[in-house]
């Protein structure tokens, strides 16, 4: 099967390693596409809930593609969240065509894009960490509650539903907060020139255009792989939200790779540092990578 092209593709909030994660679908995804560079845009290994109890194979094999992809000289830039900030104290790594950075400032078809996790903006990361945590895990066994309700429900010849976005959009704080969390964001990328900002973190996938006191910004965020299954993808001039529910080529990719679900962590460890002996590439064009 020929693999869809994209120039761009931006993920965030994937939170490999818990049991919300849908790593499977992501894997798919994956597989159907061929990007020119990924943007990995924070929260994709969640270092807060790691447990040695739970790694599943397709969560190795998304790290696996991912380093496939370096392997293959694909830029990819790992820029990261408050559930991997761990990895902000390697800013500046570069090995082949990977990097960590903190921020990408880049400039496509004479636009200005700014792209950064978002948890900067987030009052209670900035001041009460052991309450972002505490509802980190309340989330998690949300999901898995919800998981739960799912099969019920098609069991009984309904559909399903999201819990957790039944809850944001019934508490008016939440509503509030993501209203709140995307005018400040836009505000400073507008006051800095600006013309596009993407973000993740706040698992809430869209593109609009926001109008500032200093001017006219797009806002985009990804979405997430929890609970909406969506990225950014860009090709052609044009941004768009990408929704793994509305792909059936994607869907109908077949990932049950028998020899590799049965391969030990440690076997597909040793598999992937020999697939970082990897050469060195130019990455994107006009990067400002900080």
């Amino acid at each position: 099967m020929a693999k869809r092209e994209v120039d761009i593709v931006v993920l965030s909030d994937i939170h490999l390693g818990t049991y919300g994660c849908h790593a499977t679908e992501l894997l798919r995804y994956l597989k159907s596409i061929k990007p020119k560079a990924v943007v990995l845009n924070g929260d994709i290994i969640d270092v807060w809930q790691f447990s040695k109890r739970y790694w599943p194979a397709t969560h190795m094999m998304v790290v696996k593609h991912l380093i496939g992809l370096i392997a293959k000289e694909v830029p990819v830039y790992y820029i990261p969240g408050n559930h991997d900030e761990m990895l902000r104290r390697f800013k500046g790594f570069h090995l082949g065509s990977l990097r960590i950075v903190n921020k990408l400032s880049l400039k496509i078809d004479e636009k200005r894009l700014w792209i950064f996790h978002g948890d900067v903006f987030d009052v209670v990361m900035q001041h009460s960490r052991w309450l972002a945590k505490l509802g980190a895990i309340g989330y998690d066994a949300l999901i898995l509650i919800n998981r739960l309700v799912n099969y019920i429900s098609l069991k009984m010849g309904k559909g399903k539903i999201s819990l957790s976005k039944k809850v944001k959009n019934s508490v008016k704080g939440a509503v509030k907060f993501i209203n709140n969390f995307e005018d400040t964001v836009c505000d400073i990328a507008a006051g800095n020139n600006y013309d596009y900002v993407i973000c993740g973190h706040i698992h809430h996938p869209e593109i609009k255009e926001v109008n500032t006191p200093k001017g006219n910004v797009t806002y985009m965020n990804s979405g997430d792989w929890i609970e909406n299954l969506t990225s950014l993808e860009y090709n052609d001039g044009h941004w768009r939200i990408y929704n793994y529910m509305e792909d059936p080529v994607a869907q109908a990719i077949d990932i049950n790779n028998k020899k590799q679900h049965k391969e030990s962590a440690k076997a597909m460890m040793a598999s992937l540092m020999l697939e970082l002996n990897v050469k060195p590439s130019k990455g994107l064009e006009g990067v400002e990578a900080a």
